[in-house]
């Protein structure tokens, strides 16, 4: 494998969703409905990925997986049958549910067969009075949160702040967090759907009835000494003007690495004989490989095979990306 591989999103609607994917990321959204998720990296049973073009078009991942696990892998192949990573843009333009992720013990006793599931943000855009809800505040322990859910003061109970376009977060599973009110962002997380609700902001659909919570579930699985979980800043990310090329990282952890890249020249991707992938923020340029030059645009994901010999991107305009590493 020796280009890059850029798959079909899915695109998912959400009661929580807006029309953001279209307009700021170029989704074919249908013409009416609120889409909250463009799934463009996933070997999910919800949905697995197909290839969108070259050689390996309309093949699934989960194919790929399958038959091109060294390739794709490299080293890393023996220790994963799922593709270890589920990558999004979301449109978060109503509030997400204060919600909790399983880690790997906790999967295992309340949901078996699913993942645990750590996950990133990378904030594109907030609109005013949007916030991010990120880990408990210090001295929350269970009874403290179990009061607020009786009382609907949950958010009493968590740090919180005003997000900017360019503020990446990380989000180890157990930590409780949500989202809301006008934030449009780039998610990578593990392969892993397993989402328990601990609160919904009372809210109600048009007969009446409310999301189901998974209170207990949600109890079980949180990290009670996480604390507040801050974000680190993409220097540049927001400047109007252009600024010199830059790579900064933004996230070490066991199940990838994420760095932002700045340029207005070109960087080099790919060659390092394990599996990268590199989502596209703003701007516009071309990725040239061994298999030729392909048109790099915003909400783009490219998967880097191991195998795939050393890639160059060249920026038409300020290109700003992320690129995620298997560690």
């Amino acid at each position: 494998m020796d280009s890059p591989l850029r798959f079909t999103p899915f695109l998912r609607p959400m009661v929580w969703g807006g029309r953001k994917l279209a307009d700021a990321l170029g989704k074919s959204l249908p013409a009416t409905g609120s889409y909250g998720e463009s799934w463009e990296v996933s070997d999910h049973e919800l949905h697995r990925s197909v290839v969108a073009e070259g050689a390996w078009a309309s093949r699934t991942l989960r194919q790929l997986m399958e038959e091109e696990r060294p390739a794709l892998l490299g080293a890393a192949a023996d220790k994963h049958t799922t593709f270890p990573w589920l990558v999004k843009f979301l449109d978060c333009c109503d509030w997400l549910s204060v919600q909790v992720h399983p880690d790997e013990e906790a999967v295992r006793r309340l949901w078996p067969g699913e993942g645990s599931k750590t996950e990133a943000w990378f904030v594109l855009d907030a609109a005013p009075g949007s916030r991010i809800y990120a880990g408990l505040l210090p001295g929350v322990d269970e009874k403290r949160l179990r009061d607020a859910l009786a009382a609907g003061t949950v958010a009493d109970c968590l740090h919180q702040f005003t997000p900017r376009p360019g503020d990446c977060l990380f989000l180890p599973a157990g930590t409780v967090h949500a989202v809301g009110g006008g934030v449009l962002m780039a998610e990578v997380q593990q392969t892993s759907d397993a989402t328990f609700r601990l609160f919904d902001w009372n809210r109600r659909d048009a007969q009446g009835k409310s999301r189901t919570l998974h209170i207990e579930e949600s109890l079980a699985s949180i990290h009670w000494n996480q604390g507040p979980v801050t974000p680190v800043k993409a220097a540049g990310f927001a400047d109007v003007q252009p600024g010199k090329g830059r790579r900064q990282t933004l996230v070490r952890s066991p199940y990838f690495v994420l760095e932002y890249e700045q340029t207005n020249g070109s960087f080099g991707c790919g060659g390092v004989e394990r599996l990268q992938l590199l989502l596209v923020l703003q701007g516009r340029g071309k990725i040239a490989a061994a298999g030729g030059e392909q048109r790099m645009t915003p909400g783009q994901a490219w998967v880097l095979p191991a195998t795939m010999p050393r890639a160059v991107c060249h920026s038409e305009t300020t290109l700003k990306t992320l690129l995620c590493t298997l560690p």
